[in-house]
């Protein structure tokens, strides 16, 4: 996702390593790449003219110098202030985020509007699901009459999602929406979600049947669903739409699909309408509220731990997760276990999305690295095909009658099986190491010592706490200060401790 910004931002942070002081001269060059690639990803000339000036304006207004605890001066470095610059000036570019709060009473009505093939009548499920999972009852309203799959479609996702669909026969949209909504309110239904009809471009008979089921069913939002893939045409759409409706809110679909994302960058800034949701998936549970610091956070390659944790709180039960790694760092860990582990990542979305998330990984992982979905299916047909004694008992499984047994069940080769019982015996190893050692070991697994407030110096996403909280708003929030801070005490005193025993070492010589 997002793969073009990233990579322009990242190309232009390289170029300022080693660079002692941002000047003129090495911000524009830096810059060239943030450029270029802000136009390949199709945003608008105009709004990336502006963006790049506010950044060189935060880079050389002022030179940043910070005053640590103990009085010595710590000098934030040019990397992590550019790195720094740029955040704060995507997150203004997309808006704040715009939630809607779930409500336990009363009915309020949401209308979905936009033109054909932007995903409006799945988006429509993915939100009845969100708002369900949210404690709301939901109700899904077929209101495109002119498109006869479009309510039997409707049917099935809303079978899927658990959620009941209000469909009727006739050609009359707006007499359907007000009906649905007097029948959630006497049924005491929450939200009417009301899927609209669309169009292959704006015309007027599309917004006239608009503005009739607006004025009957007196939606209190009204969002347009975007397709991220138009590039600067869905700017252009969202810019039609909004001259004739009161817009309220923003759903961008297909994010996941484009390597460019212009539209996330540039539609709240052409339209002054702010991005509620963003789908990242065909699946019902990929729509997400947007948060304009996770997506930032990733486009720079610094990961997105708040967006990650709620994905997990989504899918892990908390007794559960704390049995499972109570057992993972005493070693007592089995491949029953671990197949528990791979089901739970399975249903976080695709690999490629979590590692993106993941502090670090971006640039930890060589461009163009493809990450094979296949391969959970392929380990989770492996372990199928044991015994239980042998999950239980993973050395049984050195006999090689065993292993033919496994592989010929799970259509894989013996060389697939030993990697997996290799890889499985080096992590329980290394876990139980963990479990022994305690947390500080941890903050050396890449990705997790970030997670957790540490991570190596000048990797994006590890500023030093005293330039997080000195920088002003964005990422230089006191919870994040205060757990680097105490990740570069616990770095400065293993360094302390390594130049300690270097310095035995040569006295010994």
């Amino acid at each position: 996702m997002l793969e073009t910004l990233t990579r322009g931002f990242r190309q232009a942070r390289h170029k300022l390593g080693g660079v002692a002081e941002l000047d003129e001269r090495n911000v524009a060059g830096a810059l060239s790449e943030v450029r270029r690639s802000l136009l390949e990803a199709d945003v608008d000339l105009e709004i990336v003219r502006g963006f790049l000036e506010r950044v060189t304006q935060r880079c050389l207004g002022e030179r940043v110098r910070l005053v640590a605890g103990g009085g010595d001066g710590l000098e934030v470095s040019p990397g992590d202030h550019f790195t720094k610059a740029c955040f704060d000036e995507l997150v203004e570019l997309m808006g704040e985020e715009a939630p809607i709060a779930p409500i336990d009473s009363g009915t309020r009505s949401l209308m979905l509007v936009g033109l054909q093939g932007t995903g409006k009548t799945s988006t429509a499920a993915k939100l009845a699901l969100h708002l369900k999972k949210q404690g709301e009852r939901p109700l899904l309203v077929a209101a495109d009459v002119h498109r006869p799959a479009a309510r039997e479609q409707l049917r099935v996702l809303g079978e899927r999602a658990g959620v009941e669909v209000f469909a009727r026969d006739g050609d009359d949209a707006a007499a359907i929406c007000a009906e649905a909504v007097e029948h959630a309110r006497a049924s005491g239904l929450h939200s009417v979600i009301l899927d609209t009809a669309g169009r292959l471009q704006i015309d007027d008979a599309l917004m006239g049947e608009l503005e009739r089921i607006a004025e009957r069913a007196k939606p209190e939002h009204v969002a347009l669903v975007c397709d991220a893939m138009a590039g600067r045409e869905a700017v252009n759409v969202a810019r039609g739409f909004h001259r004739r409706f009161a817009l309220d809110g923003l759903i961008l679909t297909k994010l996941d699909g484009d390597s460019r994302g212009g539209a996330a960058l540039a539609i709240r800034e052409a339209t002054g309408v702010p991005i509620r949701w963003i789908t990242t998936g065909e699946d019902l549970d990929r729509l997400e509220g947007f948060r304009p610091e996770g997506l930032a956070s990733r486009i720079l390659g610094m990961g997105d731990v708040v967006g990650l944790m709620q994905d997990f709180e989504q899918v892990v039960d908390e007794e559960t997760a704390e049995e499972e790694a109570r057992k993972l760092l005493q070693g007592d860990f089995s491949l029953q276990d671990f197949l528990k582990q791979l089901r739970t990542i399975g249903k976080l979305g695709p690999l490629s999305e979590l590692m993106e998330k993941m502090p670090g990984m971006g640039d930890m992982m060589p461009e163009g690295t493809q990450v094979d979905p296949g391969q959970l299916k392929r380990t989770e047909a492996m372990i199928l095909s044991m015994t239980p004694r042998e999950r239980a008992q993973v050395e049984l499984l050195n006999e090689r009658s065993r292993q033919e047994r496994v592989t010929r069940g799970s259509g894989t080769s013996l060389s697939d099986l030993r990697e997996l019982l290799e890889r499985f015996g080096a992590m329980r190893e290394l876990m139980a190491q963990v479990g022994q050692a305690g947390p500080g070991l941890l903050s050396r697994i890449p990705g997790i010592g970030q997670m957790f407030g540490g991570g190596p110096p000048g990797m994006p996403g590890s500023l030093p706490a005293e330039a997080l909280a000195g920088l002003g708003p964005g990422t230089g929030n006191r919870r994040m200060a205060r757990a680097q801070r105490s990740a570069e005490k616990r770095q400065k005193r293993q360094q302390q401790r390594k130049k300690q025993r270097r310095q035995k070492k040569r006295r010994r010589r």
